[in-house]
């Protein structure tokens, strides 16, 4: 099979399915109800990147490749634009956005093609001067990835700490203001003085490197690992989770959490 056969095949496939003696349940989705699905197989695929199953992970970026050709053929069929339009739009956009690599531009320092390719952004809304650095962030991004994104794009403009101390020296200052939004009971200011905290964390993460939505799920992962483990000893000791004190829990989570650190 040539290079692209498999993509026209898929084109092929979805007309099919869309056509008027197709599929029932492909025939009357549109771009909305399409939502949902693409949300799933993002995740799906996310999951599958996780691991070195390379089936898994070809069939998730089939799944999210079949969403794009499916919304692609919708607007095909309204006359709108097409896959190949699509293509060749990101096409001339990366081509634009790396002068570095296609044109007269000189640089191999990561943090001046970012700033690049801020300024080449900004040049391209057409002298809308209203236009924001933060613009592009989406808005419907996992909480701790939308703030990742937001603080990252602010740093490209020069709105960043010097360097990690002043990140660092935040979160103790927005931990501090938590501190005493809970001894005020406000819970409104608790609320605020939590975010800010939060928001702290994930701009320290940023700083060393860590994706905080990567690094929060793994705590997540670890967490219910244990607990999951916590649970079977105690059901072979005959323990009723719900009765036993917050002592002896704690005891079985320190006997499991050492356990694993030795396997």
């Amino acid at each position: 099979m040539a290079d692209g056969d498999g993509l026209e095949r898929l084109r092929g496939v979805v007309k099919r399915l869309r056509a008027p003696d197709g599929c029932p349940w492909d025939r009357v989705q549109t771009l909305h109800t399409l939502k949902s699905c693409l949300l799933e197989e993002c995740y799906e695929l996310l999951q599958a990147m996780d691991t070195e199953n390379l089936e898994n992970h070809r069939e998730e970026l089939g799944d999210v490749l079949l969403q794009v050709v499916f919304q692609c053929d919708i607007r095909e069929s309204q006359g709108k634009f097409t896959l190949d339009d699509v293509a060749n739009a990101v096409c001339d956009k990366l081509i634009r956005r790396h002068p570095h690599v296609f044109g007269d531009v000189k640089t191999d320092d990561v943090a001046q093609v970012l700033k690049n390719w801020e300024n080449i952004k900004k040049g391209e809304k057409h002298g809308n001067t209203e236009r924001s650095a933060l613009d592009g962030v989406p808005p419907t991004l996992p909480a701790l990835l939308k703030a990742q994104r937001t603080q990252a794009k602010a740093a490209r403009v020069g709105f960043d700490w010097r360097d990690s101390s002043g990140a660092f020296a935040k979160v103790e200052e927005e931990f501090a203001e938590l501190k005493e939004a809970v001894d005020s009971g406000d819970r409104a200011a608790i609320e605020d003085e939590m975010g800010d905290v939060f928001f702290s964390l994930v701009n320290t993460c940023r700083f060393l490197k860590v994706d905080a939505e990567d690094a929060v799920a793994s705590a997540t992962a670890k967490f219910a690992k244990r607990f999951r483990a916590v649970e079977k000893e105690a059901a072979a000791r005959g323990l009723d989770m719900k009765a036993c004190t917050i002592e002896e829990l704690d005891a079985l989570w320190d006997e499991v959490k050492r356990r694993q650190r030795e396997g």
